[in-house]
Parts: structure tokens; C-alpha cells; sequence
């Protein structure tokens, strides 16, 4: 057998453990156990029939060939409005680039702008890709904490201090995955200062920016000297709930998008054709079923925090948006990567330790909210009988 010298760059990159979590429940399940699904940012509604028949009247028509490398014209002209529309800023068409799902946009950015030894700061707790494509590429990690919930805020002061001649990216991401949290205006505005007075480009992760239970939404993007700074990342996977159609998208400085595009050449050639045209309908479409997920979405937040908040030595703060509630069980005088186990092995919980979102998600674990709220109620129930036993 070959022994095969696994480039360094692959060596250093991570993964993302919710679809470890995930492959371990489903084996479970397979061997007839009851498992609870809070692990996956994966809704639990149907994708919109409207979208769904645009799909099949696409392939009908046989949208099935390839597609530009940046996507559909009439696709990037749609989501152009309608990020004008929602960012409050003004965006050409020709700054889109569609991709297939939201991660192709970390990817990109990190491969049009850094180079080893450029320092990168980041969410920590955060996403798990983007602290994976900092060592990938010999970055030097720079993370910082982005805040939880409601009362947990962002620490500015921190991020100034890690400013600094080297730093060539700036990651944020409101709302945040794990912890819920939403940027207040006047803290995107502080965050758009240090950009603009250390002339550092931002990846903007709005993937959640539909998901709210109360605050706005506020994009740097719209912000004064940031327009030429600011890659968006957005999609359909969270908002129609569309995560297996696997398709995102970048606005990008025009100097940028290109590059962009000429990264999908060589790499996906296109996102899928007749999956565009199903984008086309989610945007041009009715919204009544967007508002009602997000609306199920709140009451599910509810009852997951008062079910872990109930729980002794576990607290959890409120989150603002997305789907997930980062719950800390210090308290409970367990490790959090032992307690996440023992909810999946012996509870039937599948859920993710808070280390696997970074060091600064130590003694937390992630909870999904995108489940059914009576399976939600009773994974709180195991949860405590668990830790009672």
C-alpha cells in the first residue's frame, strides 16, 4: 500500500465536529435507539413548495447544463436587489457570485487574501471553519470572544488590542453560531472603525441575518469605508431551508468578485443550474412561511432555555438569533466534552461540545433549537435525569 505525503496544508486543517456527532446518532438510530436531533444548523421544515415546484419545472425545461462560473445572470441580478434591499446598500450584480453553499465563501476569501504568516482574527467560540482555514493556510490565529445570547457582548476592546499591521482578515459572524448573539449598531459601528483605521477586509458571515427574535439585523457592510472592505456571505440553506440544495453566495468588493469567480472554475466549475433557478423562486416568493419557521423558531428558544436554565449548575443566556443556544454546565462539575457524549450514548441527545467551536467554548455545550418543540422538552427532561442519576 502507497504512503502518501499528505500536504501540510491538510495536515493543519480541521473539520467540524456536529457532522461527527451526527454520523454517531444516526448509527445509534440504526441500531433502533431513540435519538434527539440537537446537533445540525439544519432546519426542520420542508423546503417551501413554491421553491420545490421552481425546481421541477426547471428541470422540465432542462435547466440541466452548466451555468456561469458566478451563476445565473438573472439570479445575481435577484440577489443584488435583494441585498440592496435588506443591507440598505448599493450592489451591482456583477458583485455576486453564486457558490455551492455558504462555506465556498470562507474558502475563497481565505485564498484570495492570505498568505502564511498574515495574522487572521476570529470568532472563538465560533464557526469551527474558520479557525480551520487560518492553519491551513499558516495564518496566525488571532481569536477573539464574539459575545453570547443577550447579555453576553461582544469584547471591542479586545479586538482593538488584536489589531494590527499583520492582520490581513477580520471574521464576524451576527447572527452567531454557537452563541447566538446579534450586533447591536452601534457595536458593527465600532467594529467598522478598527477596519477602516487598520485597512483590514471583514468576511461578514449574515448566513442567520432572517433568523431574529427581536433585534435588527445591521451588515458592516453598510457601514462608512466598507463597502470596498466587506465580503457578505449569505445563502438559502437557513432561510428556506434549503440545506441539501448546497447553494450560497458572495458580494464582494469589485475588485474581488472576479477572483472569485476564477477560484469556482477551478474548483466547481458552477453551482447547480436548476438549483439557481429554485433560488430565483425563494427570492421572488411569498415570505408567509420564512416568518413562520422563525416564529416556531422563538418558541422553541423559549422552551430550550427554561428547560436548561431549570436544570441545576447548567445556565444558558437567550439567544437573539439563529438556531442555537450555548448552554454552560460548568456547574454541573462535568467536563463539557464528557457531558456531550454521555447526552448522545446514554440520553439519546445528540448535541456538541462548546471545544469544538474553540477554547473559548470551554465548559459549554451547543444546543440546536431547529427541532420539534416537544423532542426539544424532552431532551431537556433526559438532560436532567442524566444529571441527577
Amino acid at each position: 500500500m502507497s504512503t502518501f505525503q499528505i500536504a501540510a496544508r491538510c495536515r493543519r486543517m480541521g473539520t467540524e465536529a456536529a457532522f461527527r456527532v451526527f454520523a454517531r446518532a444516526k448509527t445509534l438510530e440504526a441500531e433502533g435507539r431513540d435519538i434527539i436531533h440537537l446537533e445540525m444548523g439544519e432546519p426542520d421544515f420542508p423546503t417551501p413548495e413554491h421553491i420545490k415546484e421552481a425546481c421541477r419545472q426547471a428541470l422540465a425545461d432542462g435547466h440541466t447544463g452548466y451555468a456561469p462560473a458566478g451563476g445565473l445572470p438573472a439570479l445575481r441580478e435577484a440577489i443584488a436587489r435583494y441585498v440592496a434591499r435588506t443591507r440598505r446598500i448599493e450592489v451591482d450584480p456583477a458583485q455576486v457570485v453564486v457558490t455551492p453553499g455558504g462555506k465556498p465563501v470562507i474558502f475563497y476569501t481565505y485564498l484570495a487574501l492570505v498568505e502564511p504568516g498574515d495574522e487572521v482574527i476570529y470568532p472563538d467560540p465560533g464557526f469551527p471553519i474558520f479557525e480551520s482555514m487560518t492553519d491551513a493556510l499558516g495564518a496566525t490565529r488571532r481569536p477573539w470572544h464574539p459575545g453570547s445570547g443577550t447579555d453576553g457582548r461582544p469584547d471591542l476592546d479586545r479586538l482593538a488590542e488584536l489589531m494590527g499591521p499583520k492582520t490581513k482578515l477580520l471574521v464576524i459572524n451576527s447572527p452567531g453560531n454557537p452563541t447566538g448573539v446579534v450586533y447591536r449598531r452601534e457595536e458593527i459601528q465600532a467594529i467598522a472603525r478598527l477596519c477602516v483605521e487598520h485597512d483590514v477586509v471583514c468576511l461578514s458571515d449574515e448566513i442567520y441575518s432572517r433568523i431574529l427574535f427581536g433585534p435588527e439585523h445591521v451588515s458592516i457592510a453598510a457601514e462608512p469605508g466598507m463597502a470596498e472592505r466587506t465580503v457578505i456571505l449569505d445563502g438559502f440553506s437557513k432561510t428556506w431551508s434549503m440545506t441539501g440544495w448546497r447553494l450560497g453566495y458572495a458580494v464582494a468588493p469589485p475588485d474581488l468578485a472576479p477572483i472569485y469567480e476564477r477560484l469556482m472554475t477551478n474548483s466547481n466549475s458552477c453551482a447547480v443550474n436548476f438549483v439557481q433557478h429554485a433560488a430565483l423562486a425563494a427570492l421572488d416568493g411569498p415570505d408567509a412561511e420564512v416568518e413562520a419557521m422563525v416564529r416556531a423558531f422563538a418558541d422553541r428558544r423559549d422552551a430550550l432555555c427554561e428547560g436548561l436554565n431549570a436544570i441545576p449548575g447548567v445556565t444558558c443566556d437567550r439567544p437573539e438569533g439563529s438556531f442555537f443556544a450555548f448552554a454552560d454546565v460548568r456547574g454541573t462539575g462535568q467536563d463539557a466534552r464528557a457531558l456531550a457524549d454521555r447526552l448522545l450514548e446514554e440520553a439519546g441527545v445528540a448535541c456538541v461540545e462548546g471545544p469544538a467551536f474553540g477554547d473559548g467554548g470551554e465548559g459549554c455545550i451547543r444546543f440546536s433549537f431547529a427541532a420539534d418543540i416537544e423532542r426539544i422538552r424532552e431532551a431537556t427532561r433526559r438532560m436532567a435525569d442524566l444529571l441527577r442519576a
